[in-house]
């Protein structure tokens, strides 16, 4: 069975299948007790940094322009790689999931960190 990377708001509620549930915002969410976020781990220092998280905005006509931005943090960020390489062995147990607060399921971080991760674990 090939294992995935999954994304999921952390607002949902955690399912069996989710996996290994890693939170991969800076700021922790409004309103989400630790105990109902389930977490397994929270990679902050891999979130986009403040100012490219500012500049998006979370609109979509800058969602191509943070995405580059974003990849380039990511390429530098001597913490991305130990990410990818974490979750490329968790991978080979079950899915991980990469959660987000974000209101919008097709404008956030979460999918363009995943779209570098497949990346990155592909190399």
């Amino acid at each position: 069975m090939k294992y995935k990377i999954k994304i999921k708001r952390i607002y949902d509620m955690p399912a069996e299948e989710d996996g290994h549930r890693i939170l991969v915002d800076r700021l922790w969410p409004r309103g989400i007790s630790k105990e109902r976020a389930a977490l397994n781990e929270w990679a902050k220092d891999i979130a986009p940094s403040t100012s490219i998280r500012k500049e998006f905005g979370h609109q979509a006509e800058q969602m191509e322009s943070f995405a580059q931005s974003y990849f380039l943090e990511l390429d530098r960020n001597p913490k991305a790689e130990e990410f990818a390489r974490e979750v490329s062995r968790k991978l080979k147990t079950g899915n991980v999931t990469l959660l987000y607060a974000a209101r919008d399921p097709k404008i956030n971080h979460a999918l363009v960190l995943k779209r570098w991760l497949s990346e990155a674990i592909e190399h």
